[in-house]
């Protein structure tokens, strides 16, 4: 029996709250759909723990996602039609049903609502083969096509041999290059295939053991050329099953395979799922550009208010510093890629650069940072202070630390930056960074490369603008150079990656593939521009771009992109006034633009009047159209000196426009 509780006994602490208790009661309430915005915070409130194991983690998304997938998502666009929707169509060889609720979860995780589209069983190859299918004339945002060892084995002579896997391996990968020829010819979002896991129980079906060695290296060979298939596709995109089933736990539950031909288990497929929406993010132009980290107990060990520069470590190959030294060389291996790193940490500014100039264990030095923001302001305070001086938003920033409160914070205060939950065993810091794939992006440019030195030119135009007597002054100092021709071939990928990730001067919102910028470039019809800009300080590299396309009535201008590193320095207006010289000396009737209003590029909005172009029209989408009749055209401001290479016969030879 049960003593009943004093009345004037102390309470007890509050239970902590479930997040999946709290979904379900939203949805037997009826009150989901209205309480949508709510979802994420709820879903950051699973994941936001330094401490719990990876497996619970994933269980209670699966559970989560199990309320979610329940959801119509015609019912939350009814009450919040502003929430961004994806389509995601989800085929394979074998039973997928265990897919749907940790995908479902993991996009919501991400603001994402979805609509997920499932194929027949076994019937992969025509799902992504007919156009007019059920699941590609929904021209779904991300295509999965989920394959097993079942799709080579399947189709095998019973008994068969190694040459018989070998055969039937080349005849799997051709499909596959035919299904991805078919789907970049006509992509809406990216496919995603997976390597074949080779299940023991097939390999040991061979009782020669020089037979079995052999048959393991043609399956490896067969997955290395899978993976090798994203090399020749820009909108294919390969997840390696080993690193996942290396890090979580078995492949395949046997009776699970054979008794409903399901075959991979549940942590599985939740992990590829985590890994499909990575590549869902990347392709959205959603990756993050900047790294904020803690100090104390994150960078090094000990505190470093406390304990002096002489009490912290981050010494390689000591007990307490090798996980410290660990997190500080991934740090500097994201930033070697073109990862901002910035410092957020509560200290005094003095102890901290010099621990970074000066401390041996330091694998970070202080050149390694963009910004280092060491005070006592609160946090959310800092990141916001390090987006504005980088000139990024808050939805590009990766906040990192140890501290609960610190994190619980910028997730209240600043949720559009993500945060990654450092618990208090330090080995454990670098998986918890590198799991959510913030940085991941469809392919590396060289521009990625030279981000971090761009960003410390920046800092030292702004030491020459407090030092100019007017702004007309400090342009007048920069001697800024810009380059207007089409892109190379080596340029492609930078365009499109330009397009996934500008979003204040994307004067379209438009998000171009690579395979996309090729066919283009290749059209007569189409003019596809590249913006190289350079000043005293440095190259600022391939910063804007330009879509247009020739016509009757003139030059069409599809899409204008500019990098929020070069803008104010009159850029964009010598782009467009070059662009319109180049139509009037080609005799052109008008140049025709288009600005389709977007939740970040209000500050575009007048860019086109500005320069003399006339309202013509208004979309439904709220887009707006713009005519210039070339009658009047507006100078290429004199504080900087262009060298068009437009194309044709009347390219503008390089000058100086001062």
């Amino acid at each position: 029996m049960t003593a009943p509780a004093s009345p004037t006994a102390p309470a007890g602490p509050a239970a902590p709250p479930d997040p999946v208790r709290e979904l379900r009661a939203l949805h037997r309430a009826g009150r989901l759909a209205g309480d949508w915005p709510r979802v994420a915070p709820l879903l950051a409130g699973l994941t936001d723990h330094g401490d719990r194991e990876p497996e619970a983690v994933r269980t209670d998304l699966v559970r989560a996602g199990r309320v979610l997938a329940a959801l119509p998502a015609a019912e939350v666009l009814a009450r919040h039609p502003d929430t961004p929707l994806v389509t995601v169509a989800v085929t394979g060889h074998s039973t997928l049903v265990q897919l749907t609720d940790p995908l479902v979860a993991e996009l919501a995780r991400h603001g994402l609502l979805s609509r997920v589209l499932s194929g027949d069983h076994g019937a992969y190859l025509r799902d992504l083969h007919d156009p007019g299918g059920e699941l590609r004339r929904h021209r779904p945002d991300l295509t999965l096509c989920v394959l097993d060892a079942g799709a080579v084995f399947d189709e095998l002579p019973e008994p068969w041999t190694g040459q018989d896997v070998e055969a039937g391996c080349a005849r799997l990968l051709e499909r596959l290059r035919a299904v991805t020829a078919a789907h970049a010819a006509d992509a809406a979002g990216p496919l995603v295939l997976n390597t074949l896991p080779l299940p023991r129980t097939r390999l040991q079906q061979l009782v020669g053991q020089r037979e079995r060695a052999l048959l393991g290296a043609v399956w490896r060979e067969f997955n290395a050329r899978l993976l090798r298939l994203a090399a020749e596709h820009p909108t294919v995109a390969v997840v390696d099953l080993e690193p996942l089933i290396a890090d979580g736990g078995p492949a395949a539950d046997p009776r699970l395979a054979l008794y409903t031909h399901a075959p991979y288990t549940e942590q599985l497929l939740a992990a590829y799922a985590r890994e499909a929406v990575h590549v869902l993010r990347a392709h959205r132009g959603m990756t993050r550009k900047c790294l904020v980290l803690d100090l104390d107990d994150t960078l090094w060990a000990g505190i470093l208010g406390d304990d002096g520069p002489e009490g912290i470590t981050a010494a390689a190959g000591t007990l307490a510093g090798e996980p410290h030294a660990a997190l500080q060389r991934t740090a500097r291996q994201l930033a070697s890629q073109g990862v901002l790193l910035a410092v957020s940490s509560k200290n005094d500014t003095a102890p901290v650069l010099g621990v970074l100039r000066d401390h041996p264990d330091m694998v970070l030095r202080e050149r390694d940072f963009v910004r280092v923001h060491a005070n006592w302001e609160p946090k959310d305070g800092n990141l916001r202070d390090i987006a504005a001086a980088l000139g990024i938003g808050a939805d590009a920033l990766v906040f990192a630390d140890d501290s609960p409160a610190e994190r619980a914070l910028v997730r209240a205060r600043l949720p559009a930056a993500a945060v990654v939950p450092l618990g208090t065993e330090p080995a454990l810091h670098v998986t918890r960074l590198l799991a959510d794939g913030w940085f991941d992006t469809p392919r590396l440019t060289g521009d990625d490369l030279a981000r971090t030195a761009r960003y410390h030119e920046a800092a030292a135009r702004t030491e020459l603008e407090r030092g100019s007597g007017s702004y007309e002054e400090y342009l007048r100092g920069l001697g800024v150079r810009v380059r207007i021709a089409p892109p190379g071939p080596h340029e492609g990928d930078r365009v499109a990656q330009l397009s996934l990730r500008t979003n204040q001067f994307n004067l379209t919102g438009e998000r171009l593939g690579a395979d996309r910028i090729a066919a283009l470039a290749a059209d007569p019809a189409a003019l596809v521009l590249a913006v190289h800009v350079g000043d005293r300080f440095g190259d600022s590299g391939l910063a804007g771009a330009v879509l247009g396309r020739y016509a009757d009535d003139g030059l069409h201008l599809d899409g204008f992109w500019l990098s929020c590193r070069v803008f104010a320095r009159g850029v964009e207006q010598a782009v467009l006034a070059t662009l319109l010289a180049h139509a009037a000396d080609r005799g052109l009737p008008a140049v025709h633009a288009r600005h389709r209003p977007t939740a970040k590029n209000a500050r575009a909005a007048g860019f086109y009047p500005s320069l003399g172009f006339a309202e013509t029209a208004g979309d439904p989408d709220g887009s707006l159209r713009f005519r210039h009749d070339l009658a009047e055209l507006p100078p290429v401001p004199d504080h900087l000196t262009t060298e068009p290479c437009l194309g044709g016969d009347d390219d503008e030879p390089a000058g100086t426009t001062r």
